[in-house]
C-alpha cells in the first residue's frame, strides 16, 4: 500500500539547508510519527518486524525528498523549493489505508541535524493506485538499491546491482519477505525469475547516524532496471523494497513507462 505525501516547507524557523545524508532522520521521523498514535504499533514495526529465519524485515520502504528545485553546497542540499513529495509504501494489511492516513495527516516535523535541518508540514496524502502487475516489469529506484555479501569475517561487502551476484541476492531477499510476511515458503522455488540493469548504476555513499559512535556508512546504488518473477515476489519489490535496509531509506522503486509499452 503506497503513500505520497504533499509537505510544505517551512525554511524560516531553521532555515532552508539539509544534510545531504538525511534518510536515517526519515526513518526516525516514521517511527515518531507513528509512536505519537500507536506506541504499540510502533513499538511492535521498530523491535519485530516480521521474522523469517532469524532475520527480521520491517516490511516498509520510503523514498528521499522528492524536491523539485535544490542546488548542493559541499554536503548540504541547499532547498530553494516551498513544496516537496515524499512516498511510502508498506506491505503490512494492518496498514491500512485509514490508519496511515490518520496517522500522518497534517503531521509537522523536523528534519535534518544541527549544522542544517527544515521545518516540515503533511499537507495532504493520497494513496497511490497499484500498478498492473506481471511477470516482467521495469522499475526505477526513488531510493538507492542496498546489496550486501557476508564476508568470512562476518561484515558486509556492499555490492552494485551489476555484481555477478546481485541477481540471487536479490531473488533470495524477495524469498525471505515472503515468508517472513505468509509464514510460509514461497511455493515455487523453481519459478522463472531475472533480473537485468537497463542503465549505468549511480553509487551513493550513505552515512547513518552522522556524528554519533554508532556512525556507519553505506554504499548503494540508484538504477532502472528489469525484473522477471512471480507476481507475488514483484508485489512485495514494489510494496517494501528491492534489497536490504528497506526501512532505512533503501531500495524503494517506483515503476517505468517501458510497462505501458509492454502492455500495448
Amino acid at each position: 500500500m503506497r503513500f505520497k505525501l504533499y509537505l510544505s516547507i517551512d525554511k524560516h524557523t531553521f532555515g532552508n539547508r539539509l544534510p545531504f545524508n538525511y534518510q536515517y532522520e526519515l526513518s526516525a521521523v516514521i517511527y515518531k510519527i507513528l509512536a505519537g498514535t500507536n506506541q504499540a504499533f510502533a513499538e511492535w514495526l521498530h523491535d519485530n518486524g516480521f521474522v523469517s529465519d532469524k532475520k527480521i524485515f520491517k516490511l516498509f520502504s520510503f523514498s528521499r525528498l522528492q524536491i523539485p528545485q535544490y542546488r548542493m553546497e559541499g554536503s548540504f542540499l541547499k532547498i530553494l523549493s516551498d513544496s516537496a513529495e515524499w512516498y511510502l509504501s508498506f506491505l503490512p494489511e494492518r496498514s491500512t489505508q485509514e490508519f496511515i492516513q490518520g496517522v500522518f495527516r497534517e503531521q509537522q516535523f523536523e528534519l535534518g541535524n544541527r549544522q542544517a535541518r527544515i521545518r516540515c508540514r503533511v499537507q495532504s496524502i493520497e494513496m497511490l493506485s497499484l500498478p498492473l502487475f506481471t511477470e516482467q516489469m521495469s522499475f526505477r529506484t526513488l531510493s538507492p538499491m542496498c546489496l550486501t555479501l557476508k564476508r568470512e569475517n562476518g561484515t558486509d561487502e556492499y555490492v552494485a546491482p551489476d555484481h555477478p551476484m546481485a541477481k540471487e541476492l536479490i531473488r533470495q531477499n524477495l524469498l525471505d519477505k515472503y515468508k517472513a510476511f505468509t509464514g510460509n515458503d514461497f511455493p515455487n522455488h523453481d519459478a522463472v525469475f531475472d533480473f537485468k540493469v537497463t542503465n549505468q548504476p549511480r553509487s551513493s555513499l550513505v552515512t547513518i547516524k552522522a556524528d554519533t559512535p554508532q556512525e556507519s556508512k553505506i554504499r548503494a546504488f540508484g538504477c532502472n532496471f528489469q525484473l522477471t518473477a512471480p507476481v507475488e515476489l514483484m508485489k512485495i519489490c514494489y510494496d517494501c523494497g528491492i534489497g536490504s535496509k528497506n526501512s532505512l531509506g533503501f531500495g524503494m522503486v517506483e515503476t517505468t513507462k517501458e510497462n505501458n509499452k509492454q502492455e500495448n
